[in-house]
């Protein structure tokens, strides 16, 4: 099946076009090309890009059986942007979605196993954390918050963190956390681990994806304060 896979949750995302489950019912992902997005112009760059991306390959939008999508946590313009986008696509097509939490994905992706504490740089001195029960392929979510970058040095001593973030990961060290680094998340990511979502069943139809923001947007914030 032709899985099309996005990210736009961060200051640069992308777009990534995968074969999934070939042969039938295999968990294999192939991802067959990965496109960068320029950011600050998610919404003028996604639909052509993915438009661009289908055809270089031979295909129509036609031709996806599914979507993989970053869910979050991230900018919040950003996010609603590339869920707009791809809830259009599996709206239009009747083809399911899979919404992958950024935290999930960079749990999955050390080495690490058993309890896992997954980190981002959320700005504003803050950090978000997703706490995960790793078993092989597969997370198990315990809780995903927020916190202070205070809080989060304080927090993970005697935890097992992973994070893509170099400069998070210093201080992590420098305050004495054992703190595994990784890649930065993109679309491949996301279709992998959207594919097993598909999967497992585990599946939104256009009206239910939602953004998973962790933290409330400044409108919200300002008109409970107002």
């Amino acid at each position: 099946m032709l899985l099309l896979a996005a990210d736009t949750s961060g200051k640069h995302g992308s777009i990534a076009l995968a074969r999934a489950g070939e042969p039938s019912g295999s968990r294999e992902v192939k991802v067959m090309e990965v496109v960068p997005l320029a950011g600050g112009t998610f919404s003028a760059q996604l639909v052509p890009r993915i438009a661009a991306l289908l055809a270089k390959h031979g295909f129509t939008k036609n031709d996806i059986s599914a979507f993989a999508v970053a869910s979050g946590p991230g900018s919040f313009t950003g996010l609603r942007v590339g869920l707009a986008a791809i809830k259009a696509l599996a709206e239009i097509l009747g083809k399911p979605i899979a919404a992958v939490s950024l935290l999930e994905a960079v749990a999955l992706a050390g080495p690490l196993q058993g309890k896992v504490v997954a980190a981002l740089d959320a700005g504003r001195g803050e950090i978000y954390a997703g706490e995960y029960d790793v078993a092989g392929d597969s997370a198990s979510l315990v809780r995903e918050r927020i916190l202070t970058r205070r809080e989060f040095l304080s927090e993970m001593k005697a935890k097992n963190v992973v994070t893509p973030d170099a400069a998070l990961a210093d201080a992590a060290r420098g305050a004495g956390i054992v703190i595994t680094t990784v890649e930065p998340i993109s679309a491949a990511a996301v279709a992998r681990l959207g594919w097993r979502k598909i999967q497992a069943g585990d599946t939104v139809s256009p009206e239910q994806l939602e953004a998973n923001y962790i933290r409330r947007s400044d409108a919200e914030i300002f008109a409970k304060s107002s």
